[in-house]
């Protein structure tokens, strides 16, 4: 019987609890008009600037598997295999690499990283999402970009980017505190 190393074990820990984390930001929702604003965009930041950008891509496709297998983790309570072909699909395939992304800012080693570039990497994963977003809202329901820009962007940017400088926060308080050692 092999052991595992105890950094492995903690990395596991964190990538499930990262996994659940975003499945309630899925019910975590301000509501701000028509569609509200969820919370995960937040915690799928979290999980590449602690998991790193393999294991924050793993810790999104484990959310994505538990989905599509049927819990509800999606918006909305949803789940299944239909979500993950509809409207919203570009988005929930785009957080893998929102996390991937984000997670090239500290390559999950734990160490301290200024709020710039925690945003800047941020910002480039959020990129990642959007582009797959708003791609799959034009093929999928045949619109304009401008109708997919306007339903799926503008309302969402600002809120976006306030998340994304709340998961470097909330990274660098686990860092200083040496939490994720």
């Amino acid at each position: 019987m092999s052991r595992m190393p105890l950094q492995d074990l903690h990395k596991l820990v964190w990538t499930a609890l990262l996994a659940a984390l975003v499945a309630a930001g899925a019910y975590l929702v301000v509501p701000i008009g028509p569609v509200p604003v969820s919370m995960q965009g937040l915690f799928i930041a979290l999980a590449g600037l602690v998991l790193g950008p393999w294991r924050g891509a793993a810790c999104l496709l484990l959310y994505l598997a538990v989905g599509a297998a049927g819990l509800p983790v999606f918006a909305g309570g949803t789940s299944g295999l239909g979500v993950l072909m509809g409207p919203t699909a570009g988005y929930l395939y785009g957080f893998v690499g929102m996390a991937a992304l984000a997670g090239l800012a500290t390559g999950g080693t734990g160490r301290m990283i200024s709020l710039v570039r925690g945003f800047l990497f941020g910002v480039l994963g959020l990129g990642a999402t959007y582009l797959g977003g708003l791609s799959w809202l034009v093929f999928s329901l045949e619109m304009t970009w401008t109708k997919a820009l306007v339903a799926g962007f503008y309302p969402f940017i600002l809120w976006d980017l306030l998340k994304i400088v709340g998961a470097t926060a909330c990274y660098r308080i686990l860092v200083r505190y040496s939490i994720l050692r």
